[in-house]
């Protein structure tokens, strides 16, 4: 039985930002997307949601500090 490691406790929400809500990030943040942390599009994580090359991943992360923040990953080959 292979088990979804999406509902993994430790692995945080990942979704696919649509191509409106990339460029809304990268204005926002001021910063072209080559500036982003990557992520390759074989991470197990990345496979499971479908992520190709050029995508940019929304990462919404829990802390006891922060509460809840957003990072933003580049998806490449």
């Amino acid at each position: 039985m292979k088990k979804d490691i999406l509902k993994h406790k430790l692995v945080p929400d990942h979704t696919i930002l649509s191509k409106s809500e990339f460029k809304k990030v990268l204005k926002e943040l001021d910063i072209h997307q080559e500036q982003l942390p990557k992520i390759k599009s074989d991470d197990p994580v990345a496979k499971a949601i479908g992520a190709k090359p050029g995508d940019i991943l929304k990462i919404t992360r829990r802390s006891h500090t922060a509460g809840k923040f957003d990072t933003y990953r580049l998806v490449l080959e």
